[in-house]
């Protein structure tokens, strides 16, 4: 699958994907504008009850203020409502521009960087940055920079009252950067902890049969109880830091409430305020700081979203997009490789020197030697899943790298150490998942003709679900698909390890 992510220049490819969304972003920010000015409905209510409607008695005034009010907060509503309809399609969207990208370096990343143990680790890296967007977290950093305006309001109340929300803001805003300092290296601990402790279960469950026959279960039981007790413990110290500030910053913003209160009610007895300001000040009060509040109950989150994003990057730049050659005609003439030398993928130790043939149509060649000499390597080499770092390898004078890999694919069978099937029927392993090949045929003959084989058809149509082990498919359906089906998921006994330029399953 070839990546629809173009090459990036001066911005990442994350800065890129959120780029394409900034007009989104515009009108998630509009209808964020509104939703703040929405806001004041409570606070004017209140002051036009208080000093408007109770001194005057007037019930006509209460209840055409009532109606106002309500068509209000049901117009906020719808239009909260659309902006976290809004800001969730921001994020698919932003996953759309991705995924692509991200599932070839998953697929990229065992060839290039073997050691390296991310796994799956950027699919869940993007799922979390998804999970971000889509959150409340976002939203909190829309609201806060209408804080001044709440401010600029309190300030022309009275002066007292924006200097009492002043400072409690100074006081939110400091908790909310103790929060920053005191919980990411806790959250990126906690984060590297959880990647080896599931890696350690991927990989008992990818050796369980191994893991049961040595009897090594118990000594992997240790090691497992240990790295599940660090991740435990560093989510846990996280978890009471930003828990913590998070509750210390709910209860001050309660007490800011009954000191607004308080100072309000000081002025009215002092006669610089009336009591409808008293209220309108207190609910005012409160929601200007709701986004602080929220920001620092989501800072998990946010900091789970930046650690993601630094490690996308770093993959993207360790795995960069490969540029689209030209295709090329189907290979015909010959195989040839000239001074090969090859070394392990993050490593300087060559495994194979200065291997050099030619191969011409219809010619075969067998590679005999003992255990870690390199056969398996060389064969990695002439399929381009390793690259020599010395010499080349051609297809009819075109070098490995010139040719698209889903074309050169198509002239290739290759069986790999580790076989193991692809979810779907068995049928679709054999024709590689090609959409157009028709369904139910048979893999092909050893004398290179094509045929029906309507006694195996059957097995054909079995389905893997991924929940069977190798040895129940060898013993099972891989007999009944002939031949060459075996070949696919179990090696031929006495061989090597072997790369062909030879289509080794087709359909008709």
């Amino acid at each position: 699958m070839s990546s629809k992510v173009q090459n990036p220049s001066a911005k990442s490819e994350l800065g890129q994907a959120l780029a394409a969304c900034r007009h989104a972003f515009v009108v998630f920010g509009l209808f964020s504008a509104a939703i703040n000015i929405l806001a004041l409905t409570g606070s004017f209510f209140m002051l036009e009850v208080y000093d408007r409607v109770l001194p005057s008695r007037s019930v006509p005034t209460l209840i055409g203020l009532l109606s106002l009010v309500i068509v209000l907060y049901l117009f906020q509503g719808f239009m909260d409502a659309l902006r976290g309809r809004l800001l969730s399609r921001i994020a698919v969207r932003f996953d759309q521009a991705l995924t692509d990208r991200v599932y070839c370096m998953v697929s990229r990343l065992p060839l290039q960087a073997p050691r390296s143990g991310e796994g799956i680790a950027p699919v869940r890296d993007l799922d979390a940055i998804r999970g971000y967007l889509s959150g409340r977290g976002l939203t909190a950093f829309f609201d806060l920079p209408w804080l001044p305006f709440y401010l600029a309001i309190c300030f022309a109340f009275h002066v007292w009252l924006g200097v009492t929300v002043l400072a409690g803001a100074i006081i939110l805003i400091a908790l909310t950067l103790l929060t920053e300092v005191y919980s990411r290296g806790r959250v990126r601990e906690a984060a590297q902890v959880g990647g080896e402790r599931t890696r350690l279960a991927e990989l008992s469950r990818r050796n369980a049969e191994a893991i049961t026959a040595l009897g090594m279960t118990g000594r992997l039981l240790d090691r497992w109880q240990e790295a599940n007790h660090k991740y435990v413990v560093g989510q846990l110290r996280a978890s009471d830091v930003i828990d913590g500030l998070g509750s210390m910053g709910r209860v001050f913003r309660m007490m800011l409430q009954s000191v607004v209160l308080a100072v309000g009610a000081y002025l009215v007895i002092n006669q610089q305020a009336t009591a409808g300001i008293i209220i309108a000040s207190s609910i005012l009060s409160t929601r200007a700081l709701a986004p602080v509040d929220l920001a620092i109950s989501q800072w998990k989150g946010l900091v789970a979203a930046h650690q993601a994003r630094q490690r996308l990057e770093k993959l993207f730049a360790l795995l960069p997009v490969q540029p689209e050659p030209t295709p090329l005609p189907a290979p015909t003439k010959n195989i040839s490789a000239e001074g090969v030398t090859v070394a392990l993928p993050q490593s300087q130790r060559t495994v194979v020197q200065d291997v050099t043939f030619t191969l011409k149509s219809g010619s075969g060649l067998g590679i005999i030697g003992p255990s870690a000499s390199g056969k398996s390597s060389l064969a990695r080499a002439l399929v381009g899943l390793w690259p020599p770092v010395r010499g080349s390898i051609r297809l009819d004078s075109a070098a490995l790298d010139q040719w698209i890999p889903e074309t050169l694919g198509k002239h290739i069978g290759f069986l790999p150490q580790t076989v193991e099937l692809i979810e779907g029927t068995i049928a679709e392993n054999i024709a590689r998942f090609d959409p157009s090949a028709p369904p139910g045929q048979d893999c092909r003959c050893r004398n290179g003709r094509w045929r029906s084989r309507t006694d195996r058809a059957p097995a054909a149509g079995l389905r893997y679900t991924g929940r069977r082990t190798r040895a129940q498919l060898v013993c099972g359906t891989a007999a009944a698909c002939g031949t060459g089906a075996r070949a696919l998921w179990r090696p031929v006994p006495g061989c090597a390890r072997r790369a062909e330029r030879q289509p080794r399953f087709r359909g008709r």
